[in-house]
């Protein structure tokens, strides 16, 4: 009795998409911009590295010079310090806008569109130029020429204060409409759960609505930290001696415009670029679970 050999039917797997990648088309803009934007940037980088006007001898010279490396920490600490305070007057001023108070929410309503109104360089002016309106602060009796105590608002207004008082109330206006995004953002259902569950309304704020406030807030809030740190270039109006007024004093001297403001632009870059890869860092720390950062 012979044996009958079977032989399983050899089956063909359906294709895949990875057997036939999609691949976009290009359209006329891209045939025709690519190689012109490539052409310019090749152009800008020679012109870079061939055009003496541009004084690279020179940046190299300035670029870690002691009185820039001064004008760069005095930069970075007035930024942080400013930073610090403007996001917790901003949470000051959220909580105000959605305070059940008419009273709080009004006064929070008209500072935050007064600081709207107002330039920040002319709000740096005004701050620092507050004793041509009020040479004098003390204590004493109201109305009455009777004063016990005075000090000169010179004394206390110096050019730092001017420019911590003018960056924080800036920041502060700003963080506040972006923490009150932030807020919300969070849907009502889970404060209702919350307090389904006993939890306490501080615990349900920092439990629940806090950390999704600040994912839903960390871009904005990074991109203000950014802008506050460019901002500081304004006090140089005052003669605070933060990176461009440094700049700014070398160059008054030495008449080398473009090279010294190059310095103060890679400078600038240098910090932003740090800036922007902490953000990066903190979108994936608190994205984790909603979609952004999930894999981190």
């Amino acid at each position: 009795m012979s044996e009958k050999t079977v032989t399983a039917p050899v089956t063909t797997a359906p294709a895949g998409e990875d057997d036939f990648p999609i691949k976009p088309r290009r359209n006329l803009i891209d045939w025709i911009g690519f190689p012109v934007v490539g052409f310019l940037v090749i152009l800008f980088i020679y012109n870079l590295f061939t055009n003496p006007n541009w004084r690279w001898d020179v940046v190299g010279e300035y670029l870690f010079h002691p009185l820039v490396l001064q004008g760069v920490l005095t930069t970075i600490v007035l930024t942080l310090v400013s930073g610090v305070t403007g996001t917790i007057f901003g949470l000051i001023l959220a909580g105000m806008r959605l305070s059940r108070s008419p009273l709080l929410r009004g006064i929070a309503t008209a500072f935050i569109g007064f600081m709207r109104a107002i330039p920040a360089l002319v709000l740096l002016l005004l701050i620092y130029f507050t004793s041509a309106v009020f040479p004098e602060v003390g204590f004493g009796i109201p109305f009455t020429d009777i004063m016990f105590y005075e000090i000169p608002v010179n004394a206390i207004i110096t050019q730092f204060v001017a420019a911590w008082l003018g960056l924080t109330l800036i920041m502060g206006s700003h963080t506040g409409e972006i923490f009150r995004g932030g807020v919300i953002s969070v849907p009502g259902g889970q404060v209702e759960a919350a307090k389904a569950l006993g939890m306490s309304p501080s615990l349900t704020f920092f439990k629940v609505v806090m950390p999704q406030m600040i994912r839903v807030s960390i871009p904005a809030l990074a991109n203000e930290l950014i802008s506050l740190f460019k901002n500081t270039s304004l006090v140089s109006i005052i003669g605070y001696a933060e990176l461009l007024t440094v700049v700014q004093s070398i160059y008054g001297r030495t008449y080398q415009t473009i090279p010294l403001l190059i310095v103060a632009c890679i400078w600038y870059l240098v910090i932003v670029i740090i800036s922007m890869l902490g953000q990066q860092r903190l979108e994936k720390r608190f994205g984790r679970g909603f979609g952004v950062g999930a894999n981190a």
